[in-house]
């Protein structure tokens, strides 16, 4: 008998499919419905761990699925290139970002490779390409052009250690979201896009859309709309949701940013990115203002809590109700008035509508980025650089480290900086902040569809181009990590409501459906870090047990549309290339020697259909797994292997291609038909379900169809091998998903 060979059958398949071209997707396929799958662009940090795994092999198997439905499937793949990742990593290691970047992108387009994922490689782009940032520039240009794209002086989150600035959505709790410094507050002139223009529409925009219930409120509460009233005490306007509680309020409190501004003075309080707030601070300004409601004049204090990001950066302190203001109120002594009257909502102001988001800050103080295409003149002011002369490209430095003033290292290129105005002819000189990396993948998946990104940058050509974007957009399936929600998501569905009221795009949203993946720990069940020497190389297990066998246990190790985390466990996926050598070998011993029951059959179609389509995996894989334990015992027939390696296919594309050929089949597998059900054959009869504890695979049972989930539960706690798991604990639940697969959580 043939032995499993994992190492060559992978090889040679991976080289016949590019050399036949099997994914190579063209933008209309007469009698097929286009379909566009895509998950986030990979970042070119060095190599791959199993995290990419996951994030591009469970959507390879979603692709595949939806190719074998019949649809005309786009499943492309880039890089996201610019930003600062790459340029400290390449400061770290004394090397050029441009060469660090371009090699990493060499080492992982040969890792993504190894995954016999159904990439169209045609399509690839490189943010850090001059071909596609000469578009980025282009685009940004039609923003300046309207009028969303300004310069000023703007209060703005400064990280130390990269020497930049940060948008707000890149500060985590006070701390840098890439390096963990400690961001400071400096008033810096900046570059900034008015995503704030946009923040009703970003808002109600999102209920049409389908996805899941925490996304949408994720961007819904960073957007922050509030209906409330802007009221002036004594020319300090305060933003209020309850203005009926202006009786009650005994001071004015001002962020730090907004005292300096009205007294001139640093009052030492630490702003709002500095602080955890976990301890109430306040200084009193000596400044005192009337309330209007009963004439009272009340204190001013800056305090730490209240943040010069939202409303008017000033709120009216009333501590009977708002525990903030009560807890500030005591440690200070200030008055706490418990009983008074309720005003009318405008009675002392004028009813306003206030958003937490604040409008983008774009510039970076960095060399590894997008040059911004900007010419400043003395007479002129700052000058769009001309169409014919994009891209400017980024030059080449010697010195590309930041410094501490926040200026840019291309600011010591004078060759490059210096030029004429291309308005006035006068001496002038470039803009040398760098875009934000944001702004890379905020159209990133339109250039997928681009007929010839290569072009010049014109609105002529751009024209011509998106006549391919009503081929495919808006994209049908997107996934990508939760920690983009409130930054990328939010960015590039904003960037593209730009683009469709400048009648550069066909529609108002870029994506139909979202969904935000799981993620995968380390063995220790920590998340992966280099420094806890926990991260899993996916190439040493596929050189040890093959590509499918990772793939299939990336599906296995949890469902990929929930944001939960996996533990990567070394036993579980030796079980998996157990099965799939079980497979191998019912191939060549089983088949033709038996026939299993057609429920079975059908219940597999069902079940494994239904998993795909909710991108629950893992449910999937048990239910494979029943099968070939049921066709070891009783055989098959040569249809039902071949509607078994069908639905195999997209977790195992390698070895149930190889079979499929063993079976006598010279087209791909991968471009057949996806099997059918007959509900007529599911609806008596026995079903065997898949028990998982703690997500984990322990034993399988065989019930009546007709059987209650109660009656299930009763059943499954009395198999041995799930009491052996259990050691006496009691579950704290018990999942029943009928006809498929029971979960014990312990």
């Amino acid at each position: 008998m043939q032995e499993y060979n994992p190492k060559e059958i992978e090889k040679k398949w991976q080289e016949k499919w590019e050399k036949e071209k099997l994914y190579l997707t063209p933008d209309t396929k007469e009698g097929k419905e286009n379909e566009y799958v895509l998950a986030e662009f990979a970042y070119p940090s060095g190599n791959l761990h199993v995290g990419h795994w996951y994030a591009y092999s469970v959507p390879d198997m979603y692709a595949r699925y939806r190719r074998m439905l019949g649809k005309n499937v786009l499943f492309p793949m880039g890089f996201d290139a610019f930003g600062l990742p790459a340029e400290n990593a390449a400061i770290k290691n004394n090397i050029n970002p441009r060469e660090w970047t371009f090699s990493n992108i060499d080492y992982m387009r040969k890792q993504l490779h190894s995954m016999g994922a159904s990439f169209d490689w045609s399509r690839e782009v490189i943010t850090a390409s001059p071909e596609y940032y000469k578009w980025t520039q282009w685009l940004f240009l039609k923003f300046f052009e309207k009028g969303l794209a300004y310069q000023s002086e703007t209060p703005v989150n400064w990280c130390p250690s990269c020497k930049t600035v940060l948008a707000n959505e890149q500060v985590v709790a006070g701390e840098c979201e890439r390096c963990g410094s400690v961001v400071e507050k400096r008033n810096m002139l900046q570059w900034n896009l008015k995503i704030t223009d946009y923040a009703d529409r970003l808002i109600d925009d999102i209920e049409s859309l389908d996805w899941p219930k925490p996304i949408k409120d994720a961007q819904k509460n960073w957007i922050g709309r509030s209906e409330g009233a802007e009221i002036d005490f004594d020319n300090i306007k305060v933003f209020t949701t309850r203005p009926d509680t202006i009786f009650g309020a005994t001071f004015v409190a001002v962020a730090p940013e907004i005292a300096k501004k009205l007294i001139g003075k640093d009052f030492g309080i630490k702003s709002e990115t500095e602080r955890e707030n976990k301890e109430k601070l306040g200084v009193d300004t000596g400044l005192k203002v009337k309330n209007p409601a009963n004439g009272e004049d009340i204190p001013v204090w800056v305090v730490n809590y209240v943040s010069a990001d939202y409303g008017t950066g000033a709120i009216m302190g009333v501590p009977a109700d708002d525990e903030r203001d009560e807890e500030f109120a005591k440690k200070f002594n200030l008055p706490i008035v418990r009983d008074y009257k309720k005003a009318g909502f405008e009675d002392f102001g004028k009813k306003v509508t206030r958003f937490k988001l604040r409008d983008w800050i774009i510039s970076r103080q960095r060399y590894w980025g997008c040059p911004i295409p900007v010419i400043h003149c003395e007479k002129c002011g700052a000058v769009a650089v001309p169409e014919k002369d994009l891209p400017v490209v980024l030059p080449e430095v010697e010195d590309y480290l930041p410094s501490d003033d926040g200026k840019s290292p291309l600011s010591k290129v004078s060759a490059w900086v210096n030029v004429k105005c291309p308005k006035c002819g006068a001496e002038a000189k470039r803009e040398t902040d760098t875009l934000d990396t944001f702004i890379d993948s905020s159209w990133y998946f339109l250039a997928y569809v681009m007929n010839n990104l290569k072009s010049e940058a014109s609105l002529e050509n751009w024209k011509l181009q998106i006549e391919n974007f009503k081929h495919w957009m808006p994209v049908n399936f997107y996934s990508g990590g939760a920690e983009h929600t409130n930054m990328h998501l939010l960015y590039s569905r904003f960037f593209h409501k730009v683009l469709f009221d400048l009648d550069l795009a066909g529609e108002n949203e870029p994506y139909l459906r979202r969904m935000n993946r799981g993620l995968i720990l380390g063995p220790d069940g920590q998340k992966m870090s280099k420094s806890k020497g926990n991260v899993v190389d996916p190439d040493d297990y596929v050189e040890r047990l093959g590509a499918d066998t990772v793939r299939a246990y990336l599906a296995f190790i949890g469902p990929y549309n929930e944001v939960g985390s996996y533990p990567w466990n070394p036993d579980s996926i030796v079980g998996i290339r157990r099965f799939l050598e079980r497979v191998w070998n019912v191939a060549q011993t089983k088949v033709g020697t038996g026939s299993m029951d057609e429920r079975l059959i059908h219940q597999s179609i069902k079940n494994v259909t239904e998993s795909l389509e909710r991108l629950k995996m893992n449910t999937a894989v048990p239910i494979l797994m029943t099968f070939i334990n049921t066709a070891e015992k009783s055989g098959l027939t040569l249809e039902q292997f071949e509607i078994y390696l069908k639905l195999l296919a997209p977790f195992a594309p390698h070895i149930t291609e190889e079979l499929w050929q063993m079976m006598g089949h010279t087209e791909s597998i991968h471009r057949e038909s996806w099997p059918k059900f007959d509900v007529d054959k599911l609806t008596s009869g026995e079903v065997t379900m898949g028990v998982q504890v703690n997500g984990k695979h322990r034993a399988n049972i065989t019930v009546s169809t007709e059987a209650s989930e109660e009656e299930i539960k009763e059943k499954v706690l009395e198999l041995p091998e799930v009491k052996k798991w259990l050691d006496g604990a009691t579950p704290k639940r018990i999942i029943v998903v009928l006809a498929k697969i029971v979960n014990i959580v312990v």
